[in-house]
């Protein structure tokens, strides 16, 4: 065990009466004193990134010091996650994830960190899949789609975010729910998965509501049906998956703020306690709905329970498909 991981354990378990080690008080005292790192794991000016900035945005002021977005892309996510596992415990480091190496490149490849290497401090919002095709395309329902897979079976392709994104495993439920064939073509995040259906690379695409909002606006792109449990405000005349007798084809992306796990316990509360607040405030609310976000808040426990549900969702539809990264 760690010097670092044995201070976080110690404090944890300090009792009322006990005085905690006087550099872990004096940490949590001065902290912060200067400018905090959010890793996004992800190209900048995808969703992740957009909200990451958002939060920036916010709780900046409310600390007192600035709170810089630093993008740490590649590996479906594990390689800004790493970065932050890595970093010192004192929390000037954190970092945005989304499920994927959180919960879902475990299954598909060998990650340098495990769950037990990081802190769960909240989650912060909510982002449906969408299933989209071009603006033109002759496909203007989900059962019109699975039909002409059907007809054709390995002639259609759909792009994502990246192999072992959440909607790349949102994308081959779909197919097997609806016992298709389509050829995944995975990209370097949302917004080049985007702009393959733009450009007719490929005919659609399982992908965050965030970067085809824009796409929908100007006609560019249609969205066929949401894998949530609800309708989209943005787009309330689009069914649910379930509506289009797909109820088991769900993938909503639970953002939330992680930190490393030696991170003082006094410290990440602090963290919490700032993001949660930031979170409540009005026109945060309005931005996050504005990129077709839904704010939402956790418990660290309850942070950490929804991402092991994940990692039992994505395990099933990895084996199920024999699912591997290309």
């Amino acid at each position: 065990m760690t010097p670092l991981r044995f201070t976080a354990l110690a404090v944890a378990a300090t009792v009322a009466t006990t005085a905690l080690p006087v550099h872990t008080a004096q940490a949590a005292d001065t902290w912060p004193s200067r400018p905090i790192r959010l890793v996004v794991p992800y190209a900048a000016g995808g969703p992740t990134d957009v909200i990451a900035r958002l939060i920036a945005q916010k709780i900046g002021p409310s600390l007192g010091q600035a709170v810089v977005v630093e993008n740490k892309p590649g590996a479906g996510g594990t390689i800004g996650v790493d970065n932050m596992v890595r970093a010192a415990g004192d929390g000037y480091t954190i970092a945005l994830a989304a499920p994927g190496p959180l919960a879902g490149m475990q299954t598909l490849m060998k990650v340098p960190y495990s769950l037990d290497d990081i802190q769960y401090l909240t989650l912060v919002a909510r982002i449906p899949a969408v299933i989209a095709v071009n603006g033109k395309s002759p496909y203007t329902s989900l059962n019109d789609l699975v039909t002409a897979a059907k007809a054709k079976p390995d002639a259609l392709n759909y792009s994502s975010a990246g192999a072992g994104t959440t909607p790349h495993i949102g994308a081959e439920l779909f197919k097997q729910e609806a016992g298709i064939r389509i050829t995944h073509v995975p990209y370097k995040g949302a917004a080049p998965a985007v702009t393959a259906v733009l450009s007719n690379e490929v005919q659609m695409t399982m992908v965050d509501l965030t970067p085809v909002l824009p796409q929908v606006a100007t006609g560019g792109m249609r969205v066929l049906a949401i894998a949530g449990k609800q309708r989209a405000a943005q787009l309330p005349d689009v069914p649910t998956t379930a509506e289009a007798g797909m109820p088991n084809v769900l993938m909503d992306t639970n953002y939330g703020i992680i930190a490393p796990v030696s991170t003082p316990p006094e410290v990440a509360t602090k963290l919490r306690n700032a993001i949660v607040a930031a979170l409540q405030d009005p026109e945060l609310k309005q931005s996050f709905a504005k990129q077709g976000a839904d704010v939402q808040t956790s418990t660290p426990a309850e942070y950490r329970a929804l991402m092991k549900q994940e990692n039992a969702k994505w395990q099933k539809v990895v084996t199920r498909g024999n699912i591997t990264l290309e």
